[in-house]
């Protein structure tokens, strides 16, 4: 073998060397970034599995941020609302049971008892519409300065329902600071309920005429309705100036006296007379 052609294959061999360390240190510079990569992604896939874990869905979250809770032995709505009905339902409540209805809002809690032995058409109609989640995710869609807060709606605008109405109970001494009634239109006969209902919120539910169905009274959480009474419009009635949500409603059954709606605090006056 001539020494130039000894000499063009040492070139070569050179050359060859040269080229396979470069390959293996662009390798490992490519593993080096893929790991450091890496070390930086692992604690946003952690907090990502945490918070999928532990969050739960964005109406838990809501209830959470306003002490909402479901009481042991409490019936829960269900997880996928059904808001229209082809007839109304059978009276299927215990008379002689108490009821208790937790209405959880976006603004907090409003506890209400509902009067099955005075009012059970009326109550029997909320109860099987709240355990079919009808309220669920339906708004407040009225606010009257010192009168009531009213919703229900699926329409959200006051002329929805669940496709069928009831005749509930009327009372004969009006509507006191704190009483749930039925809310329906003028010409509807008196006591009729859809699925639309009402909280008195001020001193103007004493001049309502005994003509809606009233079925329970507010036991705890007046403070909250009359939160979202303040939302009232500038005209002092009619859709509220922030969007409050109702997140769901959990009825309870237990012992206990029937509801009564008594005054709470000071409220003034009203001569208004529409529900």
């Amino acid at each position: 073998m001539s020494k130039a052609t000894k000499r063009e294959r040492q070139k070569e061999n050179r050359e060859r060397a040269r080229e396979e360390r470069e390959r293996l240190l662009k390798r490992d510079r490519r593993m080096k970034s893929a790991r450091n990569l890496l070390i930086l992604l692992a604690p946003v896939v952690l907090i990502a599995v945490i918070v999928s874990a532990t969050g739960g869905d964005d109406t838990k979250k809501t209830a959470a941020g306003t002490g909402c809770s479901s009481s042991t032995g409490s019936t829960s709505s269900t997880t996928t609302p059904t808001r229209t009905f082809t007839a109304a339902p059978p009276l299927t409540i215990d008379q002689n049971a108490t009821y208790t209805a937790n209405l959880c809002t976006s603004e907090g809690a409003i506890t209400l008892s509902l009067d099955a032995k005075t009012a059970p058409v009326a109550t029997n109609n909320f109860v099987f519409l709240a355990k079919h989640g009808f309220y669920d995710g339906l708004t407040f869609h009225r606010a009257a300065k010192k009168f009531v807060i009213q919703g229900g709606d699926p329409k959200g605008d006051g002329s929805g329902g669940p496709g069928y109405s009831v005749k509930g109970e009327v009372p004969t001494d009006h509507y006191a600071v704190g009483a749930l009634a039925a809310a329906k239109s003028p010409t509807d006969a008196a006591g009729a309920f859809g699925s639309q209902f009402f909280i008195v919120t001020g001193a103007g539910g004493a001049t309502l005429p005994n003509d809606y169905a009233r079925f329970g009274a507010v036991t705890s959480g007046i403070d909250v309705a009359r939160k979202i009474e303040g939302f009232a419009p500038a005209s002092g009635d009619g859709t509220p100036t922030k969007a409050v949500k109702i997140i769901k409603i959990t009825i309870t059954v237990g012992s206990g006296s029937k509801a009564t709606a008594t005054s709470n605090s000071s409220s003034s006056s009203s001569t208004t007379t529409k529900p």
